[in-house]
């Protein structure tokens, strides 16, 4: 089937939502809180078959790691929306210029919004924007990735026991289905993935003007002052590496620390691995790599920056083999003396690869060299003094700032989640969500007498001695 007929059938389903989007006006706080309370219902009802569906498709997927993050977040994220969303519909007053007009910003459904969900989190990332969706009082058409197909089909099966095609609707298929499907005339399109897909998401929706919230990637970094605490900077550092086996988007991408603590750093690492993971491959709680094509990028990112000079220490259990092939599991990998040459310093790993850099010139130096890169989607540093943890975040630019540990702020559904730049445009997760998928419309009440109206009616010379004094004392 071509990408044509694709659209055709695509084009038909939206039309057929947007509809009765329209039809049934705007959705009440009862209708938008049910949806939400839907959305776990299926999740926790369903729970044992999406954690086995996702673990399939990753080859072996840790159940915990399952529960933490594609279930647990998800829930409280569709749960925090359903607790506020009635005080967030509620319209906010404005400032009117003059006494007995009204002024309102009223938060109003988009519409219908199309989502591309990824692989890596394969339900918190289709699921987590529907939270600022179904509360702002949206419909939405999903396009889960075709790299979980077990995952995905599950999703196509369970939806409809839980929402009317109107509501919700699964859209399967490869490449060619996603690329129709952000061509098609949503009232907004919701994408995370990689930047490089990201641009023709961007592009396709650019020809329906429909505005997208973009969450991609990039390399996030890790910077290590020199009065950080070095085993509590290596074990939180890892204790994400490690997590869904570095598969994440705000996984820390590299590492900069001073010069003269690298040797601490490499030890802290192999203890925190030892304690943590004293086996790898037959582990339940170590995730594997996606695919072989993922695993393999990966492994030639190691072999590329071994032949270009770097130093590559493996933390694998002792008698264990550094990946293995038969069970797509990598063990976290130290690339030291990284550079710019190196492909692994280049594009972003979403693995368990850790490249480290040293710098000798104090923290300006990771700085500089993190404004000289696009714009990640997170970064983390390790440093007591406040005076240089405000520097850090007064002079880089990322889509988030942790201090003192890594990813925390992507649990706080207070906390605005998206990218800048090459990482991303716009942001959602809890009020931010909700006003992401609302248009906040302005509602004027004029008064009787017309005040702000009549300065603007001919013939103007009656007004013009007010309006040079209004000039004149303008503030």
């Amino acid at each position: 089937m071509n990408i044509m007929t694709h659209q055709q059938e695509l084009q038909h389903v939206l039309q057929v939502m947007k509809h009765a989007h329209l039809q049934a006006g705007p959705a009440s706080a009862a209708l938008r809180r049910d949806r939400l309370q839907r959305s776990i219902a299926l999740l926790r009802d369903n729970q044992a078959a999406l954690i086995a569906a996702i673990s399939d498709d990753f080859g072996h997927r840790s159940a915990y790691q399952t529960q933490a993050a594609d279930l647990l977040t998800t829930i409280n994220m569709l749960q925090h929306s359903a607790e506020h969303l009635a005080q967030w519909m509620q319209p906010e007053a404005a400032e009117v210029p003059v006494a007995g007009m009204q002024a309102r910003i009223e938060p109003q459904p988009l519409g219908v919004v199309g989502v591309i969900s990824p692989w890596n989190f394969p339900i918190n990332l289709a699921f987590g924007p529907l939270a600022g969706v179904f509360a702002a009082g949206n419909t939405a058409m999903l396009k889960p990735s075709e790299l979980t197909p077990r995952t995905s089909e599950l999703l196509a099966e369970l939806v409809p026991r839980y929402f009317a095609a109107d509501e919700l609707t699964v859209v399967l298929g490869d490449a060619s289905v996603g690329q129709a499907f952000s061509a098609l005339p949503f009232d907004h399109l919701v994408f995370t993935g990689s930047s490089a897909v990201g641009k023709h998401v961007m592009r396709a929706a650019a020809e329906n003007l429909v505005p997208v919230t973009l969450e991609l990637g990039g390399k996030s970094p890790v910077v290590v002052d020199e009065d950080a605490d070095i085993a509590q900077a290596a074990e939180r550092t890892l204790t994400i590496k490690t997590f869904n086996a570095g598969q994440i988007c705000i996984s820390p991408d590299y590492l900069l620390l001073p010069q003269s603590a690298e040797p601490a750093f490499i030890r802290a690492a192999q203890t925190f691995m030892q304690q943590a993971f004293p086996t790898l491959q037959a582990n339940d709680d170590y995730t594997a790599i996606i695919s072989d094509r993922h695993y393999q990028r990966l492994v030639d990112l190691i072999d590329d920056a071994r032949a270009k000079g770097a130093r590559i220490i493996s933390l694998a259990p002792a008698g264990e083999a550094d990946f293995n092939p038969l069970t797509r599991k990598i063990a976290p990998q130290l690339i030291l003396d990284a550079s710019e040459e190196m492909t692994v310093m280049q594009e972003e790993v979403f693995g368990p690869l850790l490249p480290v850099k040293t710098f000798t010139a104090g923290v300006s130096e990771a700085i500089s060299y993190i404004n000289a890169h696009p714009r990640p989607l997170a970064a983390y540093y390790f440093g007591k003094d406040p005076q240089r943890q405000r520097q850090m975040a007064q002079h880089t630019t990322s889509g988030a700032l942790v201090i003192n540990d890594v990813m925390t702020h992507a649990s706080l559904d207070s906390l605005p989640f998206g990218g800048v730049g090459a990482s991303g445009i716009g942001a959602y997760h809890g009020i931010h969500g909700f006003r992401r998928f609302s248009h906040a419309k302005p509602v004027v009440i004029q008064d009787a007498a017309g005040t702000s109206n009549l300065r603007l009616r001919p013939p103007y010379q009656q007004n013009s001695a007010a309006l040079s004094a209004l000039l004149n004392n303008a503030r």
